[in-house]
């Protein structure tokens, strides 16, 4: 099967120039002026417009168990929406309970995944510890391709890591090649003012973002970089919302300190006026850990993605019905947690941030899909437009326009966070492995169509007298998935 998309301006993360890109059985076999195909090809004719890679969400939760619902978003449907946003790659989060094993947590995930439409990938949390936590972790990383390790310091009484679980499973990672990622929130202290709320009477969604304030994340993100900093070991913090806990993370970058922050397009974009809402329905909506913030905080995370100390947007996608939000009406903190974006994450980044002069289009690339492809050691597999790489592509439409509307998404859920907003670029044609999946507004998916990828630990690693462990070789983009 052949494919090319043609005449149009070639934009990656450190150049853009014209080219036609011709791809061949998944893979982009040429990139060039004026290609010679054979006949039979494909063609997309992509005069006026941006042939970028495709985008990679590396934070999602789909089908997800929580807070005694499961988000109404499936693989196939999230997968699908996102691709028809122009992500043509997703990394979801397992998320075993406390007591279960990581393996038989992976293996539920992976069979849930198998009605995916794109690719997708893993990051699997550790939410409690002892030595077949270790063990488990071990065999992600040398046999099923995992390189990154979640931690949740919210959510007391649940999935929340304490510090001598950051402490273990930091250090496990280290000595595997892997990555520790971190939901920095104290939860210790979102437990208690949570309750001193209710106490007084303060029950609604008002409620969410009063108990989670900034300092809370500030605290937490400063305690998970000072403990990787004590480690010696790379670290990665999602959804970065605070004036604080960026503050903590461009200082360790400062000093030297490998530290990766991701922020979200929903903070970037709403601010927390949005739970002063006297409908319940739209409130509850937007709640989601850590909450929406003030304007002055988005500023400030604007400035943050500009100078490079956050280096990836995401979603954080997990979406539940206004049905499911109900469970908290009379008690704000059993609001199911969650909200979407995937579909919309790339357009509304670009109308907010290339349509104004915050990011350049080389910029807009490497937030996107690049660095996230570059963090999570799947490039340039994923996140290039080069020969070899993997034919995920999306072609973008800079004067294409829309108004975003859970009326018209192809998100599973009754709601849009971003609704009613309009947007000025859009991706007019969306490639996933080679095939064109998404055209002016039509999805043509096949379910199951979307392959799992492994990704490798990060480096040689050895063992305690110094001689290099058995590994696997080093990536290629001719490695098999």
């Amino acid at each position: 099967m052949s494919l090319l998309i043609k005449g149009g301006t070639v934009v990656t993360a450190d150049q853009s120039f014209m080219a036609d890109v011709y791809c061949v059985d998944g893979k982009i076999a040429k990139v060039g002026a004026d290609l010679t195909v054979p006949g039979g090809t494909e063609v997309i004719d992509a005069a006026g417009q941006y042939v970028m890679p495709g985008g990679i969400d590396p934070h999602t939760h789909m089908q997800l168990p929580f807070m005694g619902t499961v988000a109404s978003e499936d693989f196939y449907s999230g997968t699908a929406a996102g691709l028809a946003g122009g992500t043509t790659c997703i990394i979801d989060f397992v998320i075993p309970a406390p007591g279960t094993s990581l393996m038989s947590a992976f293996h539920q995930w992976r069979e849930w995944a198998e009605k995916s439409v794109s690719d997708y990938a893993f990051h699997v949390a550790v939410t409690w510890w002892d030595e077949s936590v270790a063990q488990d972790m071990e065999t992600l990383v040398k046999e099923h391709g995992v390189n990154s390790f979640k931690h949740f310091m919210a959510y007391k009484g649940a999935i929340m890591a304490d510090d001598e679980i950051l402490v273990n499973s930091f250090s496990k990672a280290w000595d595997l090649g892997a990555l520790p990622t971190v939901h920095a929130e104290n939860g210790e202290l979102v437990y208690q003012l949570q309750k001193k709320l209710l106490a007084m009477g303060i029950t609604g969604p008002e409620g969410h973002p009063q108990s989670r304030p900034p300092e809370v994340e500030g605290e937490a993100a400063n305690r998970a970089i000072r403990i990787a900093q004590a480690l010696k070991t790379p670290v990665y913090l999602v959804h970065v919302s605070t004036e604080e806990a960026l503050d903590s993370v461009t200082r360790a970058r400062s000093e030297g300190q490998r530290v990766f922050g991701e922020v979200l397009a929903g903070h970037l974009l709403i601010d927390d006026s949005v739970y002063k809402n006297k409908d319940f329905d739209v409130a509850a909506a937007h709640v989601m850990s850590p909450p929406f913030r003030p304007k002055k905080a988005q500023d400030a995370l604007w400035k943050g993605l500009q100078s490079g100390n956050l280096q990836t947007t995401a979603t954080d996608h997990c979406c539940f019905c206004a049905d499911q939000k109900a469970a908290g009406k009379d008690d704000f903190t059993k609001i199911p947690n969650g909200t979407g974006g995937v579909e919309n994450r790339m357009e509304v980044l670009w109308n907010a941030g290339v349509n104004t002069g915050r990011l350049t289009m080389n910029e807009f690339v490497k937030v996107t899909s690049t660095n996230a492809a570059q963090i999570f050691n799947m490039y340039p597999r994923k996140g290039a437009i080069a020969e070899g790489s993997d034919a995920d592509i999306v072609v973008w439409d800079p004067k294409g326009k829309k108004t975003i509307s859970a009326k018209t998404h192809h998100q599973n859920v009754d709601y849009n966070i971003f609704e009613g907003m309009e947007v000025t670029g859009i991706p007019s044609h969306t490639i996933s492995q080679g095939k064109l999946v998404y055209c002016n507004g039509k999805l043509n998916v096949v379910r199951g169509a979307g392959n799992y990828i492994k990704r490798p630990p990060f480096a040689p690693y050895f063992d305690a007298i110094g001689k290099m462990r058995d590994m696997d070789p080093p990536f290629s983009v001719d490695r098999d998935s």
